[in-house]
């Protein structure tokens, strides 16, 4: 079957959506020396999807981003993009995808409309389709009227959109949004939001983003929470979120120690310290409040009940936070240098 689907570059119809799937992944893993970055992941992204990998920095989802674009070869298992195998047929996945890294990489000496120029003569766009393309993906990001400054002239947002367009120029299937808003500020992150959202209704076109924001996650049709190189869940942000259930509740106390033992002890609870505070799950939130002053037995300086979020569903799956997650991922790296300036 995989073999007829790469020379045709035609994939089976999604279940869910009855569109061709656009992404397709199994059993997919990738070794670095020892180090396992991808741990056998399984998903499918329909087409028209915007489909989010939703994890901390180091969980696996730049590693993923990368294999599915032909920068990085699987260890084991099978990718296939727009029908195509990312190992057997690699020109052929990237004249069907459009890549906006993590970092820019605009010709920054160039202008805007020179930067998608030489883009269209690396993807062989063909010559009577440059100048309406140019200009149509120019206006979508609001760029058209700047095309002929230098991009060391733009903020940061303005190279980021600029790199959006460029992704888009040549027309692909799939787009992938590598941390698409990473280091910009709320106000900018959400301009850019805004222009993915406009790209999702006027271009028929499937979006694959990594983020490790629980805002954006839920702007995605559906996400996969990825952890330690293996996904965790898969479905709707929503559904997600249903399935925890249960409020947050965080709390401020005079002895966090034996806060946590008391809620173990006397209300079965299974808490934990997180951003700080001791946090549990425990349905009906607010009305768990009051039995929480009078039984807990330790002082109380402060009381947050939440419903369930990403965050909630990302802790429900594996036991941490996205920031506590990143947070000891910082101080392994900090450990790391010091063990290298020891050398």
């Amino acid at each position: 079957m995989v073999p007829s689907v790469v020379e045709s570059g035609v994939s089976s119809s999604s279940p869910e959506s009855g569109r061709p799937t656009a992404i397709s992944v199994r059993g997919l893993h990738k070794r670095y020396g020892s180090l396992e970055a991808v741990r056998g992941i399984d998903f499918e992204v329909a087409g028209g999807e915007i489909f989010g990998f939703l994890g901390p920095n180091g969980a696996g989802k730049s590693t993923t981003i990368k294999i599915l674009c032909t920068l990085a070869q699987p260890t084991e298992g099978v990718a296939l993009v727009a029908g195509y195998d990312v190992v057997k047929a690699r020109e052929l996945v990237r004249r069907n995808i459009g890549l906006v890294f993590q970092d820019t990489t605009l010709d920054t000496y160039l202008t805007a409309e020179q930067n998608l120029r030489f883009h269209a003569e690396l993807y062989a766009v063909p010559k009577q389709l440059v100048e309406p393309r140019l200009r149509q993906v120019l206006e979508m990001v609001g760029l058209w009227e700047r095309r002929t400054s230098l991009v060391s002239t733009y903020s940061g947002g303005m190279q980021r959109r600029l790199e959006i367009a460029r992704g888009l120029l040549h027309a692909p299937k799939v787009l992938f949004l590598d941390e698409p808003t990473v280091g910009l500020d709320p106000q900018t992150r959400s301009s850019i939001w805004e222009y993915i959202m406009e790209l999702k209704e006027r271009e028929d076109i499937t979006i694959f983003l990594t983020t490790h924001y629980m805002d954006e996650a839920e702007n995605c049709n559906r996400i996969a929470i990825i952890d330690h190189g293996q996904i965790q869940a898969i479905d709707s942000p929503e559904a997600l979120k249903a399935s925890v259930g249960k409020d947050r509740v965080q709390i401020a106390t005079t002895d966090d120690e034996a806060a946590i033992g008391a809620l173990s002890a006397q209300f079965e609870l299974d808490a934990g310290m997180h951003d700080g505070l001791v946090t549990f799950s425990v349905a009906s939130g607010e009305e768990f409040v009051p039995r929480l002053f009078a039984d807990l037995g330790v002082g109380i300086r402060s009381v947050s009940v939440a419903r369930p979020s990403l965050d909630d569903v990302f802790m429900s799956y594996t036991g941490r936070t996205i920031r506590d997650t990143e947070a000891t991922s910082g101080d392994s790296m900090r450990a790391l240098r010091q063990r290298f300036r020891g050398r």
